[in-house]
């Protein structure tokens, strides 16, 4: 039963994991949208997706053990590989964060985020109605 409720709900588990990571990546460039030579980050959402549900690996680099006794990790702890945002206009202190694409990027993942949350709670009452007869 554990694992049909897990497929069932895998695909958005996924989406609103990525989600999460896209919001905490596009406030970290509004939060240095002032900061000299900082450069805009993100990444291809769509992309990702596809390639964490077909279950590739994201991450280029991996740690090989040479010992049983390793313990067996990751290079990074990130579950998409950031790549920097094409700058649209130039500025005089080199940072590329342009807060009206950076504002429209975080309003549209953020309602994608809402949106995927609403999913998940009707799919789990209406599991419950089924569970209870109803």
């Amino acid at each position: 039963m554990t694992s049909k409720l897990d497929q069932a709900f895998s695909f958005q588990q996924q989406a609103l994991g990525l989600r999460a990571y896209r919001q905490q990546v596009l406030a970290a460039n509004i939060a240095n949208s002032d900061t000299p030579n900082y450069k805009a980050r993100d990444f291809d959402f769509a992309a990702v997706l596809k390639d964490t549900l077909a279950g590739r690996n994201t991450d280029p680099l991996s740690l090989s053990l040479t010992s049983a006794r390793h313990i067996p990790a990751s290079a990074a702890n990130e579950p998409a590989r950031l790549m920097y945002r094409k700058e649209l206009q130039s500025s005089v202190d080199g940072n590329t964060v342009d807060m009206d694409v950076e504002r429209a990027q975080f309003s549209e993942n953020s309602t994608y985020y809402e949106a995927g949350l609403t999913f998940i709670t009707g799919r789990v009452k209406s599991l419950l109605s089924a569970i209870q007869g109803q």
